[in-house]
């Protein structure tokens, strides 16, 4: 798959309109002969066949070539913004399934009252919700009027030392973190719902409530187990879309993350970062998905013999 990934992607970007390289865009006085030595250095005028080899023999030593902005390695570039992307997504992540998990199952033992009309409505709106016009409502509510959260950034100008210097960085990234939990909050929320909706009419649960078993039982023993597997198989596959979504949310909030690396080197055409970008999160989403499976397998060990 992440083969199958590299190929389309080197393809697509090849075939995009113009290049780093296009005359005028560097400097509109450089001669032809000299954007001509520049391509040889990077091996842009070879076939592209001839390209893509090199490119993915290097990727096996994790070379990633050098940026055609910076002059730096590619690699160096994405590992420095690698783990602010990376704690953006795992606690979102996290954050949606406990969230998610509580107010679905909340909903469905309160079917049709007014905490499961509450918690519809308010899913629907998540779900509906554009991140990009989030994070303008969250900058303007919560930096503007109120002045609670800073607008943009990852650390204030004062620079901080120590522990503080990773507690202003959590406060910078509390408003780009809330609007990824809540604008995946509505998909999860309706999914479990209904899940436990089936559960709560489905045999065995009538058997065990008819033993007067105490909710908490039912809830440990009957609900959760059979809530957790298709769960854990949606967490997986929603592991793109909170990636894809790190590109909209770093460039609005001004995050010196994965995201806005990708989307400034989309801007400048810098093809190295641009494809080690892609290659770093299909790699991160593909073991996203096998970390998901593995975990499929622990909590129900009957899709083995499937």
């Amino acid at each position: 798959m992440l083969f199958l990934i590299s190929i389309i992607s080197f393809l697509a970007i090849h075939a995009a309109p113009n290049s780093f390289f296009s005359a005028g865009e560097l400097n509109p006085n450089m001669t032809q002969e000299a954007l001509a030595v520049l391509k040889a250095v990077y091996g842009l005028d070879k076939p592209l066949f001839t390209q893509y080899m090199d490119w993915i023999i290097n990727i096996f030593s994790l070379n990633f070539g050098i940026s055609f902005v910076s002059g730096q390695d590619v690699s160096v570039e994405i590992l420095k913004r690698l783990p602010v992307t990376l704690s953006m997504n795992i606690t979102a992540l996290i954050a949606v399934f406990v969230i998610s998990l509580y107010l679905g199952i909340k909903a469905a033992l309160n079917y049709e009252k007014k905490t499961d009309h509450f918690i519809r409505q308010i899913s629907l709106i998540s779900f509906s919700m554009p991140s990009f016009y989030l994070a303008l409502l969250f900058i303007i509510f919560f930096s503007l009027i109120l002045n609670i959260f800073p607008i943009a950034g990852l650390h204030s100008i004062e620079p901080k030392i120590g522990f503080s210097y990773y507690l202003d960085m959590a406060w910078h990234l509390v408003l780009p973190i809330g609007v990824m939990i809540f604008v995946g909050l509505g998909s999860m929320v309706i999914y479990i719902r209904s899940l436990t909706i089936e559960i709560l009419k489905s045999d065995y649960y009538y058997f065990a409530l008819s033993r007067g078993l105490d909710k908490k039982i039912l809830l440990r023993y009957y609900i959760l187990p059979n809530l957790f597997p298709p769960i854990v198989t949606l967490l997986g596959l929603s592991l793109p879309g909170l990636i894809g979504g790190s590109v909209i949310l770093e460039s609005i909030f001004g995050i010196d993350g994965m995201g806005q690396l990708f989307f400034m080197s989309a801007l400048s055409r810098d093809y190295p970062i641009i494809m080690g970008t892609l290659m770093i999160t299909a790699f991160l989403t593909l073991l996203g998905n096998i970390i998901a499976d593995l975990t499929l397998l622990k909590l129900n060990p009957y899709m083995k013999r499937s």
